[in-house]
């Protein structure tokens, strides 16, 4: 039955629990009161926090970084030694930053109340204080303030506890989860002026599962390593399967790397991996030269072990980073020459999809006998798993992944200033940024985008761009004055590429932002289009050829008058002088870069 955990792990965790807290200690926290069936309001939550930071000022600094759409602060907690508690101090001293958040999902909330009881052994119970020793931590206890507070029982049906819990998206219907490149939401833009202003050099972000039962109480997911930087691919090897995920186990959990199951239904098919993107928050962090860290307890664990997974696994990271800080500082300084060094090749590019790798590897899961029946209801097949029977699988593990498809990476490109909603994201983002003083006809590369198709249904709140051909032409341009040149050269080159490129399937283009080049604003009225089709036939028998051929093949196309029509319109110099499908963002290359004239 769902909530039913082995005794002995149980035993284990109230064992190795932060502290062991009445209802009269000074410090309990509300969750640890309530004995975990609750989790605090936000008012609550930012009441408890002021509380520790009145009694440790030197020690932990509380701020308001954002607002949410509703009114509401959006708040983070600095937590550093010796007063190094901005982003000058935590530099200047050599510290590395590290970015631990919950609540993005407020419906997953234990890495909030895990953060309460962490900060409170840090700075004021005195039990943890050396995990400051050599590292800053900047926590967001609630990353998504207006869902945590649309607060009820029945959002997380799949879960076990707390009695209410928050809801998936903010007050906009937006899932934070997905909007780290489009930034549509405003928490998404506070967030990202919070990154730039510390620069952290990793990322955790604290989640809840959903899908299978199985033994191990959390789960965690970083990056393949063929979408990072090669020295963060290697620390993150190290760090993580090699340290601070064995140090969490011995702490009495179970753990596992993240498990999408192939096949729901039956988990003997092996896991795969569940296709992270620039749109998540660790794929967000790969793209910003970055280690990242996706933390999911699992749903139908007891709430009290969900936030102690929590605790104990940042405290593990914590302790990772004290032991070697100088090796996180490193390898973040090798992402960033790594990224501003790509652009230097004569052919450079960069993946921005990826596919399973074809050969899986063995993996063992540890889970628990399932049944499976067929449902006279849905007619599919039921599972029932039984937690009294722990059971071992020898399975398959397609989770590693190989490039795909790469974009090509120019000295720099050019957004002619009339695109304004391309320009606010690299506002947004933070990407450098020069503008033309004047008008200036240049040598570019542009893509020539047709055959678009769109998705049937709205995904956050857009029907994305799901296909489209991209054929690169050469072509003398205008660049007009106040045209934005992006540079490749320096250590935002990943994400502009990722922002910029129509290959990157989160960039300004899929998400529909530019789908109006895709519009023709010209027309023929069918009397002039027939007489046009004749005229343009006798002069070219191949394409009388190929429309006599279309018609045949094509029913579809026979039977529709206006597209017989439009077929010989598109191909007049009437519809290619609309430009429909030129792509506004150009590439650059070195030698048209050192042309251009002075920069406003």
């Amino acid at each position: 039955m769902p909530g039913i955990f082995p005794a002995r792990l149980l035993f284990t965790l109230a064992a190795l629990s932060p502290v062991v807290v009445h209802a009269k200690d000074t410090w309990i926290t509300p969750a640890e009161a309530s004995s975990f069936r609750t989790t605090p309001s936000y008012a609550e939550t930012v009441a408890y926090l002021r509380r520790l930071a009145d009694a440790a000022p030197g020690t932990l600094r509380m701020e308001t970084f954002g607002t949410t759409p509703e009114g509401r602060p959006m708040t983070v907690m600095i937590a550093a030694k010796d007063g190094d508690l901005t982003p000058a101090k935590a530099h200047a001293a050599g510290k590395p930053v590290i970015l631990v958040q919950a609540g993005i999902h407020p419906g997953e909330i234990e890495g909030k109340d895990a953060g309460l009881m962490l900060l409170r052994d840090i700075a004021v119970t005195g039990r943890l204080p050396h995990l400051l020793d050599h590292a800053v931590l900047v926590y967001i206890p609630v990353y998504s303030v207006d869902g945590h507070e649309n607060s009820g029982p029945y959002f997380r049906i799949n879960q076990n506890g707390p009695e209410k819990m928050g809801f998936r998206g903010q007050s906009q219907y937006l899932n934070l989860n997905r909007d780290y490149v489009k930034a549509d939401a405003p928490e998404t833009r506070a967030w990202l002026t919070l990154w730039n202003t510390w620069r952290p050099d990793l990322l955790v972000d604290i989640h809840t599962t959903d899908g299978a039962d199985y033994q191990p109480d959390l789960t965690w997911y970083a990056e393949d390593p063929h979408k990072l930087p090669p020295s963060i691919a290697a620390w993150q090897g190290h760090a993580f399967a090699g340290d601070a995920i064995p140090r969490f186990e011995k702490m009495g959990h179970i753990a596992s790397p993240y498990l999408e199951f192939r096949d729901g239904r039956d988990i003997t098919k092996g896991i795969e991996n569940f296709g992270s993107g620039p749109r998540f928050s660790t794929g967000y962090a790969a793209i910003r030269n970055r280690a990242g860290l996706l933390i999911e307890t699992h749903m139908l664990k007891p709430y009290a072990v969900r936030v102690r997974g929590s605790y104990d696994v940042v405290r593990s990271v914590l302790e990772t980073v004290d032991e070697d800080p100088a090796a996180l500082l490193k390898a973040s300084k090798e992402a960033d020459a790594w990224a501003a060094s790509l652009s230097a090749g004569p052919e450079a590019s960069v993946p921005v999809t990826f596919k399973k790798d074809p050969s899986p590897k063995p993996f063992t899961l540890k889970g628990f006998a399932f049944t499976q029946t067929k449902s006279d209801i849905s007619g599919d097949i039921w599972v029932r798993y039984d937690t009294s029977q722990k059971k071992t699988y020898e399975i398959q593990s397609w989770n590693d992944l190989l490039p795909d498809v790469s974009a090509p990476l120019p000295a720099a490109w050019a957004i002619p200033p009339q695109w304004t909603v391309v320009i606010d994201r690299l506002d947004a983002h933070g990407i450098p940024y020069t503008r033309l003083a004047t008008a200036t006809r240049v040598k570019v590369v542009r893509d020539e985008l047709t055959q678009p198709t769109w998705a049937d249904k709205p995904f956050e709140g857009h029907h994305m761009l799901r296909d489209v051909a991209i054929a690169p032409t050469r072509e003398d341009m205008t660049l007009p004055a106040g045209t934005v040149i992006v540079r490749a050269d320096n250590t935002d080159a990943v994400l502009a590429l990722n922002l910029l490129d129509a290959r990157a399937p989160d960039s300004l283009l899929r998400w529909g932002y530019l789908d109006a080049i895709f519009e023709a604003k010209e027309y023929g009225e069918p009397r002039v289009l027939e007489a046009l089709a004749r005229k343009m036939m006798a002069e070219d028998p191949s394409l009388k050829t190929a429309f006599e051929a279309k018609v045949k093949s094509d029913p579809a196309f026979a039977a529709n008058a206006r597209a017989r029509l439009m077929f010989f319109f598109e191909r007049s110099p009437w519809y290619t002088a609309q430009k429909v499908g030129a792509y506004p963002v150009v590439r650059l290359n070195a030698a048209t870069l050192q042309t251009l004239p002075p920069s406003l």
